[in-house]
């Protein structure tokens, strides 16, 4: 990564963004950092906690081509994380989650092509590997647009990851269970044999860093990560805070899964196993689908996908470990 460079973080009051800031605010990596995100009062926030000379705050959503163009004018790198996450919401609401999701990736994409941007980091989620709910469509289809566009630019190489449930990011279920935990509640679990993968913030920053590092356009990139079933992951918080409240079962949510899936079983075909991570070209072949020959591949049928069911099971106790790596957790259970 060269150094004293301009980035651009999108929905950079998120979660990730905060990331992001904790680890490169203080390096001399970027000269400039800045946020874009269309909530005023998160910016606030975030600019009277940080106080820091390299930050520059741009209101504007994602959804509007020209606050996206303004923001990207002599940037460098763009870490594009704004996006509608929430299952359920975007149920009710694809089309919001398509707006921002979808046309909102293309017009990052474009306004970083037009400005000749270095390199373009698109955030996805498990939930576009064989998506079955409006929202792991939409980011099924921005991986789409933003592959398509990077065989097109010749300035500027976009790439993609692909990441897991981040513990303790906004609207995820560790912050539920700890606050209902504190309050004698019961806790609500859709279902306790429902898996998922247990992947830090600082683990999402890394993947993307990776990427940057080694990202060819139209690339994917996928962090290897362990998971847990839901129940297993209550036990462990019930036993770190020593309560041991009731737990209600709720039943699954609007387009849930019983399991998440980081790669398909038609991409780990082509995957590139680099250590902690999966790389997973793009297929650049033309639409001139006669110059190509192929009998197919007999050794697709021995392959299984990459899902939260046959990763690295974590037990409670290996549950608890992960648990107190987090920042959150550990204020959490000093108060």
């Amino acid at each position: 990564m060269e150094k004293n460079k301009i980035l651009l973080i999108t929905g950079g009051t998120g979660s990730f963004g905060n990331a992001v800031l904790n680890r490169f605010l203080h390096t001399d990596h970027f000269n400039e950092i800045r946020i874009f995100s269309r909530d005023e009062k998160k910016q606030d926030d975030m600019r009277t906690r940080l106080n820091h000379e390299k930050l520059r705050f741009y209101i504007g959503d994602v959804r509007d081509y020209n606050s996206v163009e303004k923001a990207m004018r002599g940037v460098d790198y763009v870490f594009h994380a704004a996006a509608l996450k929430q299952v359920p919401s975007c149920e009710f609401f694809p089309l919001e989650a398509t707006r921002t999701n979808v046309f909102g990736t293309q017009n990052v994409i474009e306004a970083a092509g037009i400005n000749k941007v270095t390199k373009v980091i698109c955030l996805s989620t498990d939930k576009a590997a064989y998506p079955i709910n409006a929202m792991g469509i939409s980011k099924a289809l921005m991986e789409k647009v933003a592959i398509a566009a990077s065989r097109n630019l010749t300035n500027t190489t976009v790439c993609l990851t692909r990441y897991g449930n981040v513990m303790g990011s906004r609207g995820s279920v560790i912050p539920l269970f700890i606050d209902q935990l504190k309050k004698g509640e019961n806790l609500t679990i859709t279902d306790p044999n429902m898996t998922r993968f247990l992947m830090s913030l600082d683990e999402a920053v890394e993947l993307v860093q990776f990427a940057f590092e080694n990202g060819n356009p139209g690339d994917l990139f996928v962090n290897k990560a362990p998971a847990s079933n839901i129940g297993d992951l209550a036990q462990a918080l019930k036993e770190m805070f020593n309560l041991n409240n009731n737990v209600k079962i709720i039943g699954t949510r609007h387009g849930e899964k019983l399991y998440e899936t980081l790669c398909t079983r038609e991409e780990m075909m082509k995957a590139e196993d680099m250590g902690g991570f999966f790389r997973i070209p793009a297929d650049n072949r033309s639409l001139n689908y006669s110059s190509y020959f192929s009998e197919g591949e007999k050794e697709l049928s021995g392959i299984e996908d990459y899902n939260s069911h046959n990763t690295e099971q974590k037990n409670i106790e290996g549950i608890k470990k992960l648990l107190l790596k987090l920042d959150f957790v550990h204020n959490a259970l000093k108060n």
